[in-house]
């Protein structure tokens, strides 16, 4: 049991890292071509098989900690399912599938189990709770504004800017897992909320830059 947890670990960390660097990659390829369509696929790709092997080491040894990577796997894989699935749904008439719904209701449920440890961290005195709540509350703003517009005949959000939302969103998220590894030691629990605090400005630039073209 020891080796496939420690081989799981290991996948878990490599694909963590392709993940960052294809998201590099998609960032500073032309939009739309053929490079940045495959290093996109590797970084989707890439980060199901971080929230895969999430779940596989939670089987493993089930800890509170492992709980909490869990819920925060499927807050940050939602990010780039999400933003990958607005693909399929480019036109207005595309309805969102039930995998669709089935997604938007996971990240729901996750970011209310985040959200409310949080809250309970917190009135205990634990400054963590701060990230609990963060990632919690934004996970339920999009969940539940996808949950909203699958159910609007008229889908609002363009897809070029839902997709690039979204996939920056689950880099912010890729890159606040590696920050949280290597620098909790140093910085607490702002390394695992830098990542968002510096990519939220970013993200709201380049979605309103490519919603005006």
């Amino acid at each position: 049991m020891k080796t496939l947890e420690t081989w799981t670990l290991w996948v878990h960390v490599a694909a963590g890292v392709l993940a960052v660097v294809a998201g590099i990659g998609a960032l500073v390829t032309a939009k739309g071509r053929r490079r940045h369509r495959q290093v996109g696929k590797i970084f989707v790709v890439s980060m199901g098989v971080v929230v895969a092997t999430v779940f596989l080491l939670l089987a493993v040894e089930p800890t509170s900690f492992r709980i909490f990577l869990a819920l925060v796997a499927v807050f940050s894989g939602y990010f780039a399912f999400s933003g990958y699935r607005v693909l399929s749904r480019k036109r207005p008439a595309d309805d969102a599938a039930p995998v669709d719904w089935l997604a938007a209701v996971s990240v729901v449920v996750a970011c209310l189990g985040l959200g409310g440890w949080g809250v309970a961290q917190l009135a205990g005195g634990t400054s963590f709770g701060t990230v609990l709540v963060a990632f919690g509350a934004i996970g339920l703003v999009v969940g539940g504004g996808d949950l909203r517009q699958f159910r609007a005949t008229d889908r609002g959000e363009e897809w070029l800017t839902a997709h690039l939302s979204r996939m920056l969103a689950a880099f912010v998220a890729a890159v606040s897992a590696v920050s949280a590894v290597n620098l909790t030691g140093t910085l607490g629990f702002v390394a695992w909320l830098w990542p968002t605090a510096v990519g939220t400005p970013l993200i709201i630039y380049w979605a309103r830059k490519y919603d005006d073209r």
